[in-house]
């Protein structure tokens, strides 16, 4: 029996205009009715989650950026965490820094950017409705990425969008030439940046020790291939009917596309039989 369901949020859980569909909602009642948990797990800050989620009370925890953070909502604490070393940001940044790309940190101030890279942003390509999504979760920091990076605490993810071929195979042979890195996407153009450790795999798998949940009983659900340690790990790994082929390869089954509210249309069999 499922007890608990691992959500991405965009093109997932969220339609491609950002709007949650209204069956989507309507099966968090229904989870909650049945004891099961909602678990967001995406890429985006704590900041980018939908209030209408976050709010609901089958929804306690939240992993975010792409594994290296899990939240009690709750509570409001921070109750994993998984940084990247700042000697390791450092290096990478001094490889990629000449291209034409975003360099934009997860720390303990939430997702912040530093104005020399800003003006990317508005370059890179984007439907309207995901750049002002993106946009609103950051920070602007009137400074350098240099000075960003030393300012920051702990770093827990960088995420950059590209304009073009070049900066994203310079990123992509800079993070592959780190074994502590690991790196996956969520959009066309950008490149999201964890420890090797923090993948939202381990994070299911860590909270699911916590909370004495076998991996066996959740279902997880996921399009692009920063969900994929999830849909591997999952005891049910759901593609998403717009999935890319890859993780459609790597799923147990697939589910109708985020714009027909593919996961109520999934869960609502599971949760009502």
């Amino acid at each position: 029996m499922v007890k608990l369901v691992f959500v991405d949020m965009d093109d997932t859980f969220v339609a491609p205009d950002k709007s949650i569909p209204v069956d989507n909602l309507r099966i968090l009642d229904v989870a909650h009715e049945r004891g099961v948990q909602f678990v967001p797990c995406t890429g985006r800050s704590l900041r980018g989650l939908p209030q209408q989620l976050i709010s609901h009370p089958c929804v306690r925890y939240a992993v975010c950026s792409g594994g290296a953070l899990v939240f009690d909502l709750r509570s409001g604490e921070v109750v994993h965490r998984e940084p990247i070393e700042k000697d390791v940001v450092r290096a990478l940044y001094d490889d990629v820094r000449d291209q034409r790309i975003t360099f934009d940190l997860t720390t303990d101030e939430g997702v912040v950017a530093s104005s020399d890279r800003w003006p990317v942003y508005y370059e890179a390509a984007l439907d309207d409705a995901t750049r002002a999504m993106v946009i609103s979760q950051r920070t602007r920091f009137e400074g350098s990425t240099a000075e960003l990076i030393e300012r920051s605490a702990r770093i827990y993810r960088v995420n950059v969008l590209y304009v073009d071929d070049a900066g994203r195979q310079a990123v992509w042979d800079a993070v592959d030439a780190r074994p502590e890195l690991c790196r996956t996407s969520s959009i066309p153009v950008n490149v999201e940046i964890t420890s090797v450790r923090a993948t939202k795999g381990t994070a299911l798998t860590w909270l699911c020790g916590r909370l004495g949940i076998p991996v066996a009983e959740t279902v997880a659900f996921g399009d692009s291939s920063n969900d994929l340690a999830m849909i591997e790990v999952a005891g049910d790994g759901v593609a998403m009917g717009n999935a890319s082929p890859e993780v459609k390869a790597a799923a147990d089954h697939v589910a109708p596309s985020c714009g027909e509210a593919g996961v109520a249309r999934y869960l609502e069999p599971m949760l009502r039989g």
